[in-house]
């Protein structure tokens, strides 16, 4: 057992510690050898000698002693520590054995050895000593009952002591508290005090294995985590160096020793040489239980040190001292047993042999739990283990490329490009150790040596990593190459947008995590680059990969003491868009041609959509701005200037702004009346210039003849459609805009759609307005309370068209490799439940082409669909309206729907029409190369 000692003090402290402690050892075993030739008859005048003694020096401690930690127990004379507590046990133990052993009368021999118990333990108390004191009791209470005092005199005893117990929590130091608040609340959280030594004391056990790794670098570090490693928990230190077998070597020599004791005490031929050997048996196993059990956190930690397994001159020179006393009353026993008296060798110590037993026993169990702590949990605390002695430098993952349905670049990261930056860290404790290493990094990144060695001295000692140069990739390469200890090279995350304003409201952007974003993923790491907007945001788990990490071994003090693990990050993934650039350009050159002269706060949105799959082919909005203007660096003064431009360049137009649809609604309105008949769709109404309601006169666009349906959506008759608005009453049409649609989100893979919005009476009155029969008329055009989004309008168109609403969708494919992309899930499609009865409403849309306010598009050579509209908009001056156009071709099996919304007077350039015309001409002459795309593999 002192030899498994020195060999932790040798694994965990070093030679001169343990050269220390082997000197002392040997001043034990050298008193050892002498006492062994101890002659009985002058027990009774060693053990006064040792009690006086060590009570003069107690007494002394109060006086002169060292605190620490609360506690006075030592009495130094220079370097030199003494602790009179421990030669008080031995003092305590002879002279008890001495006391109980003779012939006075029962209560005389009680009385007497209280009264010497008392003494030590007062003493000890005031230090305040309670783990000596503990063992004090203990060994006094273990010697009344194996001395053969009655129960008459034990019982009240033990009842006082029963009595008197709850004062002892008054007697406790905070720290004492806050080690058994500890153990009765199962915390091991603390990064300090009794509740991190006991977890630290389980990670040794459970991570030392069968042999453990004596002089493995990381396993020393791992042992300068473990408080008290040397003396508390020096068997759990033990089994962490030398593994499970070296613990199990200790336990099994304290219970053979504990036994040799026990069986020792049988030998002497006079009681008070057996109460020596039993005594010292529970003394020994009682210090060898309560330490082993606080190594494994299933005691409290009492700050008992393992018997001559810890460190601690006075401990080990007393137990081996006493040790040397039992052997010595055991060889004068085996000389002389024949000449005692009868009497005198019957009187045998009691239940020396229980509790012999129970003692081995819980060493037993004890032993037992620390196997199954290192079988069932070792993984995990070697795990714990590496996690609290590793600082890891997080390794940005290149972010996944966002590409056009063709592959062209839209949104790409520039980190590992040759264009791209990287930042060159150094770990300061690393560097300082190697000073030719600043040297040679100053020269390899261009940096001045006093630059970078003021950068790595002007630091605390435990900082992680300081940036000492930003160099081109290809300087970074070189640095890395060259290996120099705790230098490393990390990619400076950077996101390019090629095409600019072009898709920027769309794309959105990347930028540090925000207070939100944490919300929302709370494992992010500070500083984190996620998507912020747009596409950027809606596929950010895709996009954004793995981290790696550079991990660094840290000492207890957080001082780093050298390179660890390192994890390569995994890139994101690439997201494939369904979008063309082609007619991204020209709808947008479109657009923008519309909007020239007009004031700057006009704005503009439209798109290009299948309707048979919603594949998004193009998406224009119009102001937009620059996302690259997020950097990094951030351009914050042109970010303010978008922010706060006329038209919100900033939202994208086409799902998050709601205008009245004007006149492009009264297919829905037409709809409603397939599905709820009030006019025949032949039925030729007389309109006129206006027409007129509980007095108030609604006026047409222009004066009309009479129309029936059809003719009426082709030239967009506003008196036809308010007739059939009041004759059919709002419901029909609310309804019927619902199953278009109206009123709620797409479900377009973009964040912050808006819902638009379609009023009811009932939540009109909500809201504080009223419905008046002039509000059922004027949404028979498009207007009063409703508004739709440029993409809620080309949905509902396709829906017309076709006979079935669909969701629209801008991610196609996802994927590591532009080869074999994997499919996103198609997009749900609804069928119209009405839709064999829209035949009337389509043909509306075509004679709104062939010879209605859609003639712009008659020149496509297919068949196209179409309505006009243009809406007033309270958002707006009174001379400018919100132009629509919306159309899909060809009717007869519809796969593309085009729908322009443009702020203006309704006139000139500005018109929609002109929009939807020229990329509707652009899609039918390049259908092809629009929608062919890359290979994809099907949808998981």
């Amino acid at each position: 057992m002192v030899g498994l000692g020195l060999a932790n003090l040798w694994a965990v402290d070093g030679m001169a510690m343990a050269v220390r402690q082997a000197a002392i050892a040997g001043v034990g075993v050298l008193l050892l050898a002498l006492l062994w030739r101890f002659r009985v008859r002058l027990l009774t005048v060693l053990g006064w000698v040792c009690y006086c003694g060590a009570v003069l020096m107690l007494g002394a401690v109060l006086v002169v002693g060292l605190t620490l930690n609360g506690a006075t127990r030592w009495i130094g004379i220079g370097s030199f520590t003494f602790q009179p507590s421990e030669l008080a046990k031995l003092g305590l133990l002879l002279v008890l054995a001495a006391v109980l052993g003779s012939d006075r009368p029962a209560w005389q021999r009680f009385v007497l050895a209280v009264a010497l118990a008392l003494v030590p333990i007062v003493l000890t108390v005031l230090q305040p000593d309670l783990s000596t004191t503990t063992l004090l009791v203990v060994l006094s209470v273990a010697m009344l009952v194996v001395g053969h005092i009655p129960a008459r005199f034990l019982l009240p005893l033990f009842a006082a002591a029963a009595v008197l117990a709850p004062l002892v929590i008054g007697l406790l130091r905070p720290y004492q508290v806050e080690r058994l608040g500890t153990f009765l609340a199962g915390s091991h959280e603390s990064p300090s005090g009794s509740g991190w030594a006991v977890q630290q004391a389980r990670i040794a056990v459970g991570s030392g294995a069968a042999f453990g790794k004596p002089g493995d670098p990381i396993n020393v570090l791992r042992a300068q985590y473990l408080p008290e490693r040397e003396t508390d928990l020096a068997l759990a230190s033990l089994v962490g160096q030398f593994g499970l077998l070296a613990g199990a070597a200790v336990v099994v020599a304290a219970i053979v020793l504990v036994w040799r004791l026990a069986l020792a005490s049988r030998a002497p031929r006079t009681p008070h040489g057996a109460l020596v050997g039993s005594g010292l048996a529970v003394l020994f196993g009682v210090e060898t239980v309560v330490s082993f059990g606080g190594n494994l956190g299933l005691l409290p930690l009492a700050g008992v040190p393992f018997p001559l397994l810890s460190y601690g001159g006075t401990a080990l020179v007393v137990h081996l001292a006493a040790i040397g006393v039992v052997l010595g009353v055991r060889r004068d026993g085996a000389r002389r047993r024949l000449w005692a008296v009868p009497r005198v060798r019957n009187r045998r110590p009691r239940m020396v042999r229980a509790l012999a037993l129970g003692l081995s026993a819980l060493l037993v169990a004890f032993g037992l739990y620390g196997w199954r702590l290192q079988v069932d949990h070792g993984e995990a605390l070697h795990a714990a283990a590496e996690n609290q002695m590793n600082r890891c430098i997080r390794l940005p993952a290149p972010r996944g490329t966002i590409t056009d349905r063709h592959g062209a670049a839209l949104a790409t990261d520039t980190s590992g490009a040759g264009s791209g930056l990287a930042e060159v860290l150094a770990v300061p404790a690393l560097l300082r150790a190697a000073p030719d290493a600043v040297g040679r990094l100053a020269a390899l990144t261009g940096q001045p040596v006093d630059g970078v060695q003021s950068a790595v001295n002007g630091v605390p000692p435990t900082t992680l990593a300081v940036k000492v140069a930003e160099v081109p990739v290809a300087t970074g390469a070189e640095v890395g190459a060259a290996g120099i200890t705790g230098v490393l090279v990390v990619p400076k995350p950077r996101r390019l947008y090629p095409t600019g304003p072009l898709l920027a409201p769309v794309l959105g952007f990347a930028g540090v995590a925000t207070p939100a974003d944490v919300e929302r993923w709370p494992d992010l790491p500070p500083g984190e680059i996620v998507g912020r907007a747009g596409l950027e945001q809606q596929y950010d788990s895709v996009l954004r990969g793995v981290n790696g990490e550079q991990c660094v071994f840290v000492d207890p003090t957080g001082v780093p003491v050298a390179m660890g693990a390192r994890i390569e990050p995994v890139p994101g993934a690439d997201v494939r868009l369904s979008l063309d650039l082609g007619l991204q350009q020209q709808l947008t050159a479109g657009l923008a041609g519309a909007l020239r002269g007009q004031k700057r706060s006009a704005l503009g949105a439209a798109v290009a959509m299948d309707p048979r799959d919603g594949q998004i082919l193009a998406i224009a909005s119009l102001p937009s701005f620059d996302n690259n203007l997020y950097g990094p660096p951030i351009d914050a003064r042109a970010l303010q200037n978008a922010a706060s431009a006329p038209g919100n360049p900033m939202l994208e137009h086409v799902t998050q702004a709601s205008v009245p649809p004007g006149s492009t609604f009264k297919l829905v309105v037409a709809a409603a009346n397939m599905v709820h008949p009030t006019f025949p769709p032949d039925q030729v109404l007389p309109t006129g210039a206006s027409f007129t309601l509980g007095g108030h006169t609604f006026d047409n666009w222009q004066p009309m003849g009479p129309m029936n349906l059809v003719q009426s959506i082709a030239w967009s008759n506003d008196v036809y459609f308010y007739k059939l608005a009041a004759a059919m009453g709002p419901d029909p049409m609310i309804e019927t805009a619902r199953a278009l649609g109206v009123g709620r989100p797409t479900g377009i893979d973009l964040p912050a759609e808006s819902p638009g919005y379609l009023g009811t009476p009932d939540t009109v009155d909500e809201i504080g307005a009223h419905w008046y029969g002039g509000s059922t008329v004027i949404l028979g055009i498009g207007q009063g309370y409703l508004h739709l989004t440029p993409l809620q309008n080309a949905r509902l168109t396709g829906a017309i068209a076709t006979g079935n609403l669909v969701a629209p969708r801008l991610g196609l494919a996802t994927g590591t490799d532009q080869s074999a992309y994997t499919a996103l899930p198609p997009s749900a499609t609804t069928p119209v439940p009405f839709a064999s009865s829209l035949g009337p409403v389509r043909d509306g849309m075509l004679a709104a082409v062939t010879g209605g306010t859609a003639r712009r598009l008659s020149d496509l050579g297919v068949p196209v669909g179409a309505k006009t509209g243009t809406a007033q908009d309270g958002a707006l001056q009174s001379d400018h309206y919100d132009n629509w156009m919306t159309a899909a071709a060809p009717m007869n099996d519809p796969n593309i729907v085009m729908t322009a919304m443009v702020q203006g007077p309704g006139l000139g350039s500005n018109n929609a029409g002109i929009v939807v015309h020229d990329a509707m001409r652009y899609y039918l002459d390049h259908q092809a190369e629009i929608l062919a795309t890359g290979p994809l593999q099907g949808p998981p």
